[in-house]
């Protein structure tokens, strides 16, 4: 089916109406959806029966690909056997197991875990954490928090006012007070076509410095950024941009958050960036991947020396007064724990590296193509960036998501840059088939 040859209809029962769905065109997508049915491994089928290869892992999430059975049998096998219980002043068995399990994975020191329900609750999280961690040692004054241009970490209001996607924040004028942005590190002029991470750019890393003598390191609770900028096209770190990032903060007693709910669980060749680039934060943010995506959940890692600090005072007291009635909820444990099997037994975790070599050349066979100005990848995690069209950006990129979709490919598309991330269990046929239909739909988009 070419991209000219698209179903219009929905499923007689199904109405468009009622659903108003996020982070979408609700007008275009409906005037032509995109309907998915089910998943098997690399594929979604959608309610047409057309068979849609996973470019994206659903949503950066999917990193065992799908229909994975032990998940559904653990997730079965739970709900029937308690569906929900507090963890509010009670608990169960399920997150405690958990958050062992994870801390064995974990950048060494990151040996506390607190439980979310998304990426977007992981990141309040660890913002709350920072501030509530500086007030409890008595450096009250660190209230300031630092993130950086076209970061992205979720739509709560504390994510939206650290992050720095401009769509994201300029429809709210209500955002935290005291907040700081790095520049970005995308650089095109001098870092277009790299292979891995770009050679140029770790100073970008120094206004820190220059926020910290304007503020003064006493007012500064935490640092905040994605080891990869995912949701804004696949921004790398230049090489030695994070472990400078790392030197200021430690120099400054500043805590450094790293928002890995992308990078977690194997995308970049370990289970974590951090231990990819070896540069430890203080707090991690994961969700997606803790569960393949098929349970909601996310997870916070902080150091035992951060946890200690609210430890003080009457044991009766509540320590820290935050969490969600979803917090280790025992069917999202126990999706997580059958995924981390699954990870544990096929490798998956360190699979990228094996697969990055033959992703990133692959990859780089459409720099020729008419329109595509930069490529970048790390892992099993790519972009193609296109040109923009005079005075419609967005367009051409839109029109290639699209088009892949009706070819049976599916990207994503952040303005103009098409983002990949294909499930870890991808093999060498399916890398193929991705770079194959992507550079015959730029080809043909003018």
């Amino acid at each position: 089916m070419t991209s000219m040859q698209h179903p219009t209809d929905t499923p007689q029962n199904i109405s468009l109406d009622e659903f108003w769905m996020p982070f979408t065109a609700n007008r275009q997508f409906k005037a032509r959806p995109r309907l998915l049915e089910s998943a098997e491994g690399m594929f979604y089928t959608d309610v047409e029966g057309r068979q849609i290869l996973d470019g994206t892992s659903g949503l950066w999430c999917c990193n065992a690909g799908h229909g994975r059975r032990e998940i559904a049998e653990a997730v079965s096998k739970q709900i029937g056997r308690m569906d929900f219980a507090p963890s509010f002043q009670m608990g169960h068995p399920l997150p405690f197991q958990l958050a062992e399990r994870l801390v064995d994975i974990a950048p060494k020191g990151l040996n506390r875990v607190f439980f979310t329900n998304s990426g977007s609750e992981s990141v309040d999280t660890a913002l709350k954490v920072a501030l509530a961690y500086q007030r409890a040692r008595g450096q009250g004054t660190r209230t300031r928090l630092i993130g950086r241009e076209l970061g992205y970490h979720g739509v709560g209001f504390g994510g939206m006012s650290v992050g720095g996607m401009v769509n994201n924040r300029k429809a709210y004028s209500v955002q935290l007070p005291g907040v700081d942005h790095l520049p970005h590190t995308l650089d095109i002029e001098r870092n277009a076509f790299s292979r891995g991470l770009p050679k140029q750019g770790a100073e970008l890393a120094e206004p820190l410095e220059r926020l910290v003598a304007l503020h003064g390191a006493e007012n500064i609770a935490a640092v905040i950024v994605e080891p990869m900028s995912g949701s804004a096209g696949v921004i790398l770190p230049p090489q030695g941009y994070l472990k400078r990032l790392r030197e200021i903060t430690a120099k400054h007693d500043i805590l450094l958050i790293f928002d890995e709910v992308i990078t977690g669980f194997g995308r970049v060749g370990e289970p974590f960036a951090a231990q990819r680039w070896d540069v430890t934060p203080d707090i991690m943010t994961t969700a997606k991947g803790l569960t393949n995506g098929a349970i909601p959940m996310g997870a916070v890692f902080v150091s035992e020396q951060i946890q200690d600090a609210f430890m003080e005072g009457p044991e009766p007291l509540i320590e820290l007064f935050h969490g969600y009635t979803y917090s280790g909820h025992p069917v999202a444990a126990a999706a997580a724990l059958a995924t981390l099997d699954i990870y544990a037994r096929d490798g998956l975790l360190t699979r990228a590296r094996e697969l990055e070599i033959y992703w990133q050349e692959a990859l780089h066979s459409l720099k020729d193509l008419h329109h595509v100005i930069d490529i970048r990848n790390t892992g099993l995690v790519g972009a193609v960036h296109l040109a923009s069209r005079d005075g419609a950006p967005g367009a051409r990129g839109y029109e290639v998501f699209e088009a892949c979709f009706w070819d049976g490919l599916m990207v994503r598309c952040s303005g103009d840059i098409i983002a990949m991330a294909p499930p870890l269990i991808t093999e060498k046929t399916h890398v193929d088939r991705i770079i194959e239909t992507l550079g015959n739909v730029i080809r043909r988009t003018h």
